[in-house]
């Protein structure tokens, strides 16, 4: 004890221990990034990050930035999660030509792969809304339609019509409809809130709500149209006015034909 004690005084014991500690440090940080380094999902996600990175300096930099930053006619992506990339990306609607007009649904321009990728590196920026899982989006089980039902109406139906059939908003722009639109769009719009679409939290419409929602959407779609066209399901008062219309119409001009005829 006498030793030690006599070399813990030592003028060098100070520097000595100073080193250890610090070879110590660094041996174990470099343990522990080979370990993690050797993990194939970690591997795999940077690799995802990094071609993300590639196809965003591509294609879309020249709008939002090249760190994503926005500019001034489009906006920032840090924060807006993995969601609402692969919504925007996968549906078509991004990128798109002309930013100052509503993005339309249309044939993507980038793969499942691709997709994935960008959103991968959107979602490194910062935290936001993840792609929601098969797991996550089975309503067929967790669903409820009569539920789904009532929160389309008081939520959903004054933008995209009592049917989900869509539905013209002010300034120019629209509700799309919602047929044929897959559960995993529905979701993540619901979750981001794209376009003039607000954004509905898990505080205001729960995950177990957003499945009884989907499921009704699905049921509406799959409905038959008994009384032949549907002229986008509007109602019966506005399509007996427009088959009154046209039948009143059609009459006046048969008569006024058969007026001419007759001189």
């Amino acid at each position: 004890m006498k030793r030690l004690s006599r070399y813990r005084r030592h003028r060098a014991a100070g520097p000595f221990l100073l080193v250890v500690a610090l070879l110590a440090i660094g041996t174990t940080f470099n343990v522990a990034s080979a370990t993690v380094a050797q993990s194939p999902n970690s591997f795999a996600r940077t690799s995802a990050i990094e071609e993300g990175r590639q196809i965003f300096l591509k294609g879309c930099s020249s709008c939002h930035g090249l760190n994503a930053e926005g500019g001034a006619i489009a906006p920032s992506l840090i924060g807006v999660g993995a969601a609402s990339v692969d919504f925007q990306v996968g549906t078509g609607r991004m990128p798109m030509a002309d930013m100052s007009t509503q993005a339309m649904r249309k044939a993507p321009v980038y793969n499942a792969e691709e997709t994935a990728a960008l959103a991968a590196y959107v979602a490194s920026l910062a935290p936001g809304p993840a792609i929601p899982t098969d797991a996550v989006l089975n309503y067929e089980r967790d669903g409820s339609t009569a539920e789904g039902g009532e929160l389309f109406r008081n939520n959903c139906a004054m933008c995209h019509n009592f049917a989900g059939q869509g539905g013209a908003l002010t300034q120019g722009k629209y509700a799309p409809t919602l047929m044929g639109v897959e559960p995993k769009y529905i979701y993540e719009a619901l979750i981001t809130g794209p376009q003039s679409m607000p954004v509905f939290s898990d505080k205001t419409i729960t995950p177990a709500e957003k499945l009884s929602l989907i499921k009704w959407i699905k049921s509406a779609e799959n409905e038959p149209n008994l009384g032949g066209a549907t002229m986008g399901r509007i109602g019966p008062v506005t399509e007996g006015l427009l088959a009154w219309v046209l039948g009143i119409g059609l009459l006046i001009g048969i008569a006024v034909w058969l007026t001419t005829k007759a001189r």
